[in-house]
């Protein structure tokens, strides 16, 4: 166990966070993703929700800051809606209102993904894909 650190992020997420460099994406979906046909890995946590596991990783990640979207959400299909409440609850946790993501261009980009973590988030368009930047010199 390391102080600081939520319980809730696995030594391999850890590992993949740690491995990840600036510009490289990561994925967090929910649990109706095709995370194993899209990604080439693939890390499953089922037992949790997606803001659980925001409010874990937000700590000790730094936002892309040189694209225009380094927090994005899948955009519902036609006809469809998102579930307001949460894109406000993950955007409180990231700090940022996030952009969106037609839903095959998210599967695009789920494809160069560094790594998918397959959550057991149940709420429809659940998805969020991170960019990952540089942390300032101190």
């Amino acid at each position: 166990m390391l102080k600081g650190i939520s319980p809730l992020l696995s030594p391999e997420l850890l590992k993949t966070l740690c491995e990840m460099g600036h510009g490289d994406k990561i994925i967090l979906s929910d649990a109706h993703f095709p995370s194993h046909t899209l990604g080439p890995r693939v890390i499953r946590m089922d037992g949790l929700q997606i803001p659980d596991l925001l409010r874990g990783i937000m700590p000790l990640w730094e936002m892309d800051s040189y694209c225009d979207k380094p927090f994005a959400m899948m955009e519902a299909v036609p006809g469809d809606t998102l579930d307001m409440e949460y894109v406000k609850l993950c955007a409180s946790i990231v700090g940022r209102e996030p952009g969106y993501i037609e839903r095959y261009a998210f599967y695009e980009a789920a494809k160069t993904a560094y790594a998918i973590v397959h959550t057991g988030e149940t709420r429809k368009y659940g998805n969020i894909l991170l960019q990952k930047g540089v942390v300032p010199v101190i």
